[in-house]
């Protein structure tokens, strides 16, 4: 058994990297119940129903123009659904293991306290569910067309997929595409899932579900550059079921 020190922990949160700021990062998930005693029962018995979550993220308050703070009140005031991926396994890395999804933020509180540091307090309902899944990015700036290293499953699975898609820094001076790939022998590639093209110097997040319930047995993330300069950083997490 390997365990792992929650100081490794990466949260991406839309299109920044907000680790930095953050000293937790709780996603909690609940099911529904429904109660169906009859008379005569000894102990009570219930049904579930529908899957339900949420997310906290704590920590130290920055007011500068991309950071946590201004983070925090753009998704609130604005209404937004942001992807999260919160890497837990060793921060962010191909292959490691992670929380992915999207949410609605529903609280953000700062705490000044007269003796401490000012701290942040955000509350995410998680929309879809969260899905445990496998990054496939390790935060590389990219300047070329990169196939990335590829995830082993073991086996293929039929249960469809989720993938998210966070572009933490863009200075690109053309339009990229980044797609999630699958193959059955890890020498043979198919497009599974095609991430809105991402524009010139644009930083975005993305949530897409696979068209395919089947998906075989590796997958890897694949970034196209057309003509051009500069670097981007994209970052993908994929759960196999959707």
């Amino acid at each position: 058994m390997a365990y792992r020190h929650g100081r490794n922990t990466d949260v991406l949160l839309g299109s920044y990297d907000i680790s930095a700021y953050l000293n937790e990062a709780t996603p909690s998930m609940s099911i529904d119940t429904a109660e169906t005693s009859a008379f005569g029962s000894s102990a009570k018995t219930y049904i579930v129903g529908q899957n339900d979550a949420t997310v906290s993220l704590g920590g130290m308050f920055d007011g500068d123009a991309t950071a946590v703070n201004a983070v925090f009140e753009d998704i609130i005031s604005n209404d937004l659904t942001p992807a999260f991926t919160i890497a837990y396994d060793n921060g962010v890395g191909v292959g490691n293991n992670c929380s992915l999804g999207t949410a609605k933020q529903t609280s953000y509180e700062i705490s000044a306290p007269v003796g401490d540091v000012v701290s942040v307090t955000g509350e995410f309902q998680v929309t879809g569910g969260i899905r445990q899944g496998v990054l496939l990015n390790d935060g590389t700036a990219l300047s070329a067309t990169t196939n990335g290293t590829s995830v082993d499953n073991s086996a293929a699975t039929a249960i469809g997929a989720v993938a998210n898609l966070h572009v933490i820094a863009n200075s690109r001076s053309t339009a990229t595409t980044i797609k999630v790939q699958h193959s059955t022998d890890n020498s043979t590639w198919v497009d599974l899932i095609t991430f809105t093209s991402v524009s010139a110097s644009t930083i975005t997040n993305e949530n897409i579900a696979a068209g395919v319930l089947t998906i075989r047995r590796y997958l890897r993330a694949q970034t196209t550059l057309t003509a051009g300069t500069g670097s981007i950083t994209p970052i993908v997490s994929i759960a196999r079921r959707n």
